[in-house]
């Protein structure tokens, strides 16, 4: 997943080029950054690479069918990461209303379609699962969500409690994630105050942080020997 981002992120995947030029020009227009993939093993390596914020799936694909990429999509998270889907097909039976809903699908969606409708189920459903819709101010790193207009923080659908000092910290570090901060910068900014003589108030609340951040893996707080401190996923994760 990118770790911080401006935009919510929306994986379009149709094998029909016009269907998902429609949806990047829509999607786009209204606040979303929007990536394409034209079958479903290009979704599933789409998935794995940026982890999007939300996927339209079409059903019917020549290579791996929409219902066998939500089904590997789904095998392969964790609740508190689940990615929200809608469907987008031309199958309108029930019975592929029941099969999509089955596999864990957040929405289905039957062609021909309004992209202005479309779009406000896009955001609905983002709000119903406590997504990034456009207009949000969240830094997202890994599953930790920090909402700057409430001040809220969650690890996954646990919310963590912290103190002003504790939360302009992790503000610092996650506005700046997989960057390397040093000790200087992170109490200047913190702090505003001298490195020399208050080196000691940094690691302890790093400390705290961590007791409160990094409960479930993967860790999130990296200490870098000599230098500082890093807010990042560790490599495999990202």
């Amino acid at each position: 997943m990118s770790n911080t981002r401006t935009k919510p992120l929306v994986l379009a995947v149709d094998d029909e080029e016009h269907i998902t030029e429609l949806l990047a020009m829509g999607l786009g227009f209204n606040g979303f950054e929007v990536e394409r993939a034209s079958t479903g093993r290009a979704a599933l390596a789409a998935i794995e690479a940026r982890r999007p914020d939300l996927i339209i799936l079409d059903v019917m694909m020549p290579d791996l069918g929409g219902f066998d990429v939500a089904k590997r999509v789904r095998q392969n998270e964790r609740e508190a990461n689940r990615i929200p889907i809608i469907f987008l097909t031309a199958k309108d039976t029930t019975t592929d209303k029941v099969e999509g809903l089955r596999l864990g699908a957040d929405d289905y969606v039957t062609k021909p379609f309004s992209i202005e409708e479309l779009i406000e189920r896009v955001k609905a459903v983002l709000r119903r699962t406590g997504g990034v819709t456009p207009g949000d101010r969240r830094i997202v790193v890994g599953d930790l969500v920090i909402d700057e207009d409430t001040r809220d923080v969650w690890r996954g659908d646990r919310f963590i409690e912290l103190t002003p000092t504790e939360y302009k910290l992790l503000h610092y570090l996650a506005s700046h994630a997989r960057r390397v901060l040093t000790r200087e910068q992170i109490l200047e900014a913190v702090w505003d105050i001298n490195f020399t003589s208050n080196a000691s108030v940094l690691d302890t609340y790093v400390s705290y942080l961590r007791h409160k951040i990094d409960v479930e893996d993967p860790p999130l707080i990296h200490t870098v020997r000599g230098v500082g401190y890093s807010l990042r996923l560790p490599p495999g994760h990202e």
